[in-house]
């Protein structure tokens, strides 16, 4: 039954750690995982700056200062211009929505329409939005039909409750001279509002359409397909391998972000869009350019806008205000040279989880405190290693989780544990306490860092107690009728000794040796002791009436008791301790004990016990009595009754 009851307080504890970790990996994951992850990759060495294989051209202070925003399009043509007659640019991402006509100026308009018409290697922003609008529907199949990317799904509910129900309407004439649209939608972290991961396939009116960066990248690679599996998107004909996951139906990655640029707000090298503005004019004009188109071979250029009246700005883990068109730059560099954040799924996390909480449960119950301790403070420091080292290589596995998990693993280990010994120390003392009194069992504990040879002197008062005729009756009973019958006594005469505040220093055979006044401190001993004899005597009157209705032998006790000064304390080796009293106090006990035998008496007790005791006691005095080792004789006293 105790194992069980220990069993069943083992489950329960471990049922109350599953839950407190599951409850602090929530937390944790929720709040404090990620600024962990942004801090770890704001300072771990593969974190650089953006590849100079993709560009920005940015509206930005300098612009708007030299063209008052907002800007009529016509001076975006400028800078069309400059990419489609002289730079050699693989692709221009266009990260500015138009989904609106200048009714103002529709010359700029057209102006603009057209000249966006001539670029090829253009990809246009287009949103999705959550709101459900009336009437689209023409529009969206045309739009289908001219921007839609053939996406080979090959796993199961991948368009499913998709958040998106309508799209951005552009005018007409922009719609008509645009060749390729991507998404600009993201997606920021519901805890603290960062973005971490970019959406790369946006679920609409049951299809996908591919992100702006994904477009572009096709675009670059002349990939007309893409093919979505339960962990990755690819796109034909590329090395692109994109470890995705599935958000309300939408595809996202999680991204890889580099540093910013001394002196920049980008991670990439920016250029104003003014001085592309001004370089037109000036190769137009025959003149030398602010920039030259050669800066622009062969790169990607991400035309998008950053000035004081122009918000487009998020938070990110590498900025608080990251510009938009460095994150879509951001975005499409870690596709050209396919890296990525990688975290671990579920499964992978959990089997951490478990792995550390089982090490550090098994730590600390099979080490002491300190070397169990530390083991665990090393482990916790090897595990952040590693994970600095799993982010230096685009691996991003939790971090605080799996630490919070073991801290809690190692308050519930030590408090289990703390609790467990105390339950076995209690056990263990309540055993020794059947070998010990209980009492200097607790005088044991209570000094137990100071527990050495040695005692004190103390007044105290000794008994002893002896069955009569013990030797001969035993001769006629089997052993165990003889230990039956010693136990049973024992244990009546236990509990009186102990009411009188008396300790059972030892068990010697059929008689009993108590003290009085240590350790129990109690200045009137000597009337307890007396008093307890007397009610040792009526107990044992009890028993033989019952023993001999029980067939078994008539019994009779003898008990002596003396007062006086004894040594009391630790008497043995230093690997083996006895506490007891000794000197010649318990040595003339004993002997009057003996003397019952020869007066036919049951209690006698010592002159000095009488001084103590005269006011209580009835007594007849027997003088003159040898006691065998002293040198003079002495009186010692029947108690006949307590008066």
């Amino acid at each position: 039954m105790k194992i069980f009851k220990g069993k069943a307080f083992f489950f329960k504890s471990i049922f109350i750690h599953i839950f407190l970790v599951l409850v602090i990996s929530f937390v944790s994951i929720c709040f404090w995982e990620n600024p962990i992850s942004d801090f770890i990759i704001n300072n771990i060495p593969a974190t650089k700056y953006g590849s100079d294989d993709v560009v920005l051209v940015m509206v930005d202070d300098k612009s708007t200062i030299e063209y008052r925003w907002p800007w009529q399009r016509k001076i975006y043509c400028d800078i069309f211009e400059y990419f489609n007659n002289y730079a050699n640019e693989n692709v221009i991402l266009f990260d500015m929505l138009v989904d609106s006509s200048d009714k103002e100026h529709p010359e700029s308009d057209q102006m603009f329409f057209d000249t966006i018409k001539q670029s090829p290697n253009t990809v246009s922003a287009v949103l999705a939005y959550q709101e459900e609008k009336v009437g689209n529907t023409n529009y969206n199949r045309n739009f289908d039909k001219k921007f839609s990317t053939q996406v080979n799904i090959e796993t199961s509910n991948a368009l499913a409750n998709s958040k998106y129900n309508n799209i951005s309407i552009f005018p007409e004439k922009y719609f008509n001279a645009l060749k390729y649209v991507g998404t600009v939608n993201l997606l920021l972290t519901l805890t603290d509002g960062k973005l971490r991961s970019a959406y790369d396939l946006v679920a609409f009116d049951g299809k996908f359409y591919p992100s702006i960066t994904l477009k572009g990248y096709m675009v670059l690679n002349d990939s007309k397909e893409a093919t979505l599996t339960n962990k990755f998107l690819t796109a034909k004909n590329t090395d692109l391998k994109i470890p995705i996951t599935n958000n309300y139906g939408n595809i996202q990655h999680k991204i890889k972000f580099y540093k910013i640029r001394p002196k920049s707000v980008y991670s990439h090298k920016a250029y104003s869009a003014v001085d592309i503005i001004k370089s037109n004019k000036q190769i137009k004009a025959g003149q030398k350019p602010l920039i030259s188109p050669d800066e622009f071979k062969n790169k990607i250029v991400v035309i998008g806008a950053n000035a004081i009246n122009i918000d487009d700005n998020l938070n990110t883990p590498v900025s608080r205000k990251h510009p938009g068109p460095d994150v879509q730059a951001t975005i499409i560099d870690n596709f050209i040279h396919n890296e990525y954040l990688m975290p671990l799924n579920i499964i992978q996390n959990i089997i951490i989880i478990t792995i550390l909480c089982i090490i550090s449960f098994t730590l600390i119950n099979l080490l002491n405190f300190l070397p169990s301790l530390l083991s665990l403070i090393f482990i916790s420091i090897l595990y952040v290693i590693i994970c600095v080292i799993a982010f230096n290589n685009n691996i991003t596995p939790l971090v605080i989780t799996p630490l919070a998990a073991q801290l809690s693993t190692m308050i519930f280990g030590y408090s289990y544990r703390f609790i467990l010994e105390g339950r076995n120390k209690e056990k263990i003392k309540n055993a020794m306490g059947k070998y010990l009194s209980q009492d200097i069992m607790k005088n044991v504990v209570q000094n137990i860092d100071d527990i050495k040879l040695g005692g004190k002197k103390a007044n105290v008062t000794v008994l002893f107690s002896d069955i009569r005729g013990f030797t001969s009756m035993s001769e006629k009973m089997t052993a165990e009728e003889v230990s039956m019958i010693l136990n049973e006594y024992f244990s009546e005469m236990e509990p009186i000794i102990t009411k009188y505040n008396g300790v059972i220093n030892k068990f010697i055979g059929d008689a009993v040796m108590a003290i009085f006044g240590e350790p129990i401190q109690d200045i009137n001993h000597a009337q307890n002791a007396v008093k307890c004899a007397c009610e040792m005597l009526k107990k044992v009157e009890q028993l033989r009436e019952k023993w001999l209705l029980e067939g078994k032998p008539k019994i009779e006790i003898g008990i002596g008791i003396n007062t006086g000064e004894a040594f009391v304390g630790n008497i043995g080796s230093e690997k083996r301790l006895e506490y007891t009293v000794i000197g010649d106090t318990v040595n003339l006990a004993s002997r009057i004990e003996g003397y019952n035998k020869v007066y036919k008496t049951n209690l006698l007790i010592s002159s000095s016990t009488y001084t103590q005791v005269s006011d209580i006691v009835n007594v007849i005095k027997i003088a003159d009595v040898t006691i065998r080792g002293k040198s003079k004789k002495m009186d010692i006293y029947e108690v006949l009754s307590l008066s």
